[in-house]
């Protein structure tokens, strides 16, 4: 399989994981309605509908803020996906993919609801991450491959 064959792989099953799981939280779990779903001692699921990036960043309370989101995201998932074509490694490539597919996977909330469904709280004692989703981690897991790439990729750079 080919670096591209495997990163848009990779981007289709976040994008469907991600989609699948927030499904499943709004509408069969209805967390919204039901509220917290303590799991473990330091995992909950809690709905948090997020209207801006990243863990909160620019929230966007107006309508323009909402599309100007979901464009600069669709702007940067066509790059990704171009930079993707070209991918000679297989960890570029499977990072382009959980980007792509963590990205792919907000817009969606963005257009269908308005804001993000977040919903996994991980905490321990005092301590509490923010709240997130399987798009949000796919995306960290993915730019975190792409610096270790850039970092080794070079050395990892197959022969012509």
């Amino acid at each position: 399989m080919t670096p591209a064959a495997l990163g848009a792989r990779t981007a289709i099953a976040v994008f469907v994981i991600d989609q699948l799981s927030k499904l499943w939280i709004l509408f069969w779990v209805r967390l919204e309605d039901t509220g917290p779903w303590p799991l473990l001692p330091f995992l909950d699921f809690v709905m948090v509908w997020n209207r801006g990036i990243s863990y909160g960043l620019f929230q966007q309370s107006s309508s323009f803020g909402r599309w100007a989101l979901v464009v600069l995201s669709l702007a940067a998932s066509v790059w990704l996906a171009f930079w993707l074509r070209r991918a000679l490694r297989r960890v570029e490539a499977l990072s382009l993919g959980l980007v792509i597919g963590g990205a792919l996977g907000n817009v969606v909330d963005r257009i269908a609801y308005g804001a993000v469904a977040d919903f996994v709280h991980l905490h321990w004692g005092e301590w509490s991450w923010y709240v997130f989703n399987v798009a949000d981690a796919a995306i960290v897991v993915g730019v975190a491959g792409l610096l270790y790439d850039s970092v080794l990729g070079e050395r990892l750079k197959p022969a012509r």
